[in-house]
């Protein structure tokens, strides 16, 4: 996982230039067309509001045959047990079934029907006990359109699901949530290393002036991972934290007893760490710190809960000493993020804000931007040419409120006691500081989760 902090501007009108077209040379591998199916040529496909008017006529009329088909079996109950028991089918295939058919809504009883072959299951059982002929043939002849759409309009199912997903606010949800936990899965097994879950903390407070720090301010990160074990053996488990900005002075790294961090002394805040102590090596390259995880052990038995913190004293500007407005209109802001590098089942991202550093008039919220880092690597969310990469995923920004009344985390169970341990050390009053969090559930493995104030006006 990286955690950077940086500055940035802001300029909402240019636009990355678009991709070179391929060369009309370049070799592209033979499409394989499925059998029974015409070729692209010969069947010209539907697209935008044609597939979608296309969508709704399939998922009405799969929604009316399908509801008429249920309605007209003798059931000695309402519920999937009593449909089950009527047609002899499998509890979970009618219960998916009754969820269908009272969404009242074409496009959400669509994302939960089941596929084809299973409705032509219900189809064939609902015959054999008796269903009317004329609801027999109109519930096959929708469920033909239906795999239709699917095989020719769309491609598979899984894709239906992604087009359904994005005009159905719940279903999206859930959507989401099966595809995070389905990656997290395969990038735990191939990166070989994964977390229970992966706290990332940033305390932003005003500089002390009397230590030479007039005009800036502090970023302290705590950091913390769980659960957290090679998958398998000979993985680099690499936890990492860079300032991106040009700043004059290098980073000054600090335990939160102020020892420099280095080899000899990695930042880690042992009562809050696995016993025994989990062996961590750091690795410094300019102004970013690397902190890795030693040992060779691999598997579930294998894992440690770390946790350590990182003081940078006098770190960046204060907010209030930005220019307002650039030439050209453009605006300066702050932004910090955490990036997913280590596979996770749950993400927590605090930031903790000193009242001083947003004071009126320039009192703010902050706003959450996600991002895929894979090509282009990490974003300055301030650079309009990184719009074309930021991730469109329900996540949100919650309040958290002042102090640490209210910061208790199912990431880590002693949180709120380590946050408290980590103000005292450093000297700060909690009551002082805002929280805002954003957790996430099965994070994308390399995505950029941000929070930014995005000017300073």
């Amino acid at each position: 996982m990286t955690i950077v902090p940086d500055w940035g501007m802001l300029d909402s009108n240019p636009m990355r230039p678009p991709m070179p077209a391929p060369s009309a040379k370049s070799s592209q591998a033979p499409v394989k067309k499925r059998l029974g199916s015409q070729s692209p040529s010969a069947v010209p496909l539907p697209r935008g509001p044609q597939l979608e008017a296309e969508i709704l006529a399939v998922g009405s009329a799969l929604l009316r045959s399908i509801n008429a088909l249920v309605n007209s079996v003798a059931m000695s109950g309402s519920g999937p047990v009593a449909l089950a028991q009527a047609l002899g089918l499998d509890k979970v295939l009618a219960s998916r079934v009754l969820k269908a058919v009272r969404q009242q809504d074409a496009v959400a009883s669509m994302f939960f029907m089941p596929g084809p072959e299973p409705l032509r299951a219900l189809v064939k059982a609902a015959d054999r006990r008796g269903s009317p002929r004329r609801t027999v043939e109109a519930a096959t002849a929708a469920i033909a359109e239906f795999e239709r759409l699917i095989d020719v309009q769309i491609g598979d199912r899984s894709l239906l699901d992604s087009i359904l997903s994005a005009w159905i606010p719940d279903a999206r949800a859930e959507f989401e949530l099966r595809r995070k936990q389905a990656a997290f899965k395969a990038l735990s097994q191939l990166r070989g290393v994964q977390a229970d879950a992966v706290m990332a903390t940033c305390v932003l407070a005003a500089s002390d002036p009397r230590a030479g720090g007039a005009g800036l301010m502090d970023v302290t990160w705590v950091h913390g991972l769980t659960g957290l074990h090679r998958v398998r053996p000979g993985v680099v488990v690499k936890i990492a934290s860079r300032r991106m900005s040009s700043e004059p002075s290098a980073r000054k790294a600090q335990r939160l007893d102020g020892r420099v961090i280095d080899d000899d002394s990695p930042p880690l805040v042992d009562e809050f760490c696995s016993t025994p102590r989990p062996e961590m090596h750091v690795h410094r390259v300019k102004d970013s710190m690397f902190y890795l995880l030693g040992g060779d052990g691999f598997g579930a038995g294998s894992a440690v809960d770390v946790m350590f913190a990182e003081v940078n004293r006098a770190e960046l500007k204060h907010p209030s000493t930005l220019a307002v407005s650039l030439p050209g209109g453009e605006k300066r802001g702050v932004y910090f993020f955490a990036e997913t590098a280590v596979p996770a089942k749950s993400l927590q991202f605090d930031l903790m804000v000193e009242d001083s550093l947003f004071a009126p008039p320039h009192a703010q919220e902050p706003t959450l931007r996600l991002y895929d880092t894979a090509f282009e690597g990490v974003a300055d969310v301030f650079d309009p040419r990184r719009d074309l990469d930021r991730l469109d995923m329900l996540e949100s920004i919650v309040p958290l409120g002042r102090g640490l009344a209210g910061v208790r985390s199912g990431a880590a169970p002693r949180y709120q006691e380590l946050m408290k341990r980590v103000m005292d050390e450093i000297g700060y009053e909690p009551s002082r500081f805002k929280t805002y969090r954003c957790v996430i559930d099965y994070p994308l493995y390399g995505s950029q989760v941000a929070m930014l104030f995005p000017t300073v006006a």
